[in-house]
């Protein structure tokens, strides 16, 4: 009997980690990461205005946002390296692996690091502001693409985002097993 029920949980174990994670769980995720990431950058802020002497917002703007994008990048593939999980995927119960369910390299994270940011946060503003638009349609553009972004997850037989499908990961379901 003991072993049909291990196999059993051993089958659901690898149904549950094969399955991307709800939409709905991943946006809260990025929300909430977005919320850490606050924290974060005001940190990486305060570091780089100390140590180059920023005494106003615009002195130094373009070599902050690079110091501040290098942050992030750090502190994403950092995080996906070692486990696979940032704080705010931890408390979603969501890990990023490999294709094969492994852990990802250094180069998958930070290909799936520069791809997503441009994907979700840099293509949309940037095309709006070649049209010309004003900062409201920028905004709108923007709100209107990360939807679209999102949406598109459902196009994928998978359920995962474009930026994982070119990179060669994947968002898994990380709950923890429930006792039989």
């Amino acid at each position: 009997m003991r072993p049909v029920a291990s196999e059993a949980s051993a089958a659901q174990a690898a149904r549950q980690h094969s399955v991307a994670p709800s939409l709905k769980r991943r946006l809260a995720a990025l929300v909430y990461e977005g919320i850490l990431l606050f924290g974060v950058g005001m940190a990486a802020t305060f570091a780089y205005s100390s140590l180059t002497d920023m005494r106003h917002a615009l002195q130094g703007r373009t070599g902050l946002m690079a110091f501040l994008y290098a942050v992030s990048a750090a502190y994403f593939v950092w995080f996906w390296t070692h486990g696979g999980q940032t704080v705010a995927t931890k408390a979603w119960h969501i890990r990023v692996v490999d294709i094969h369910g492994r852990p990802v390299t250094a180069m998958h994270a930070l290909a799936r690091f520069v791809l997503a940011s441009v994907a979700w946060f840099l293509a949309a503003p940037s095309i709006a502001q070649y049209a010309g638009l004003s900062t409201g349609g920028v905004a709108g553009v923007s709100a209107i693409w990360l939807l679209a972004y999102a949406a598109a997850a459902r196009l994928n037989p998978g359920g995962q985002f474009w930026h994982d499908v070119v990179c060669g990961t994947r968002l898994v379901d990380a709950r923890p097993q429930r006792a039989a």
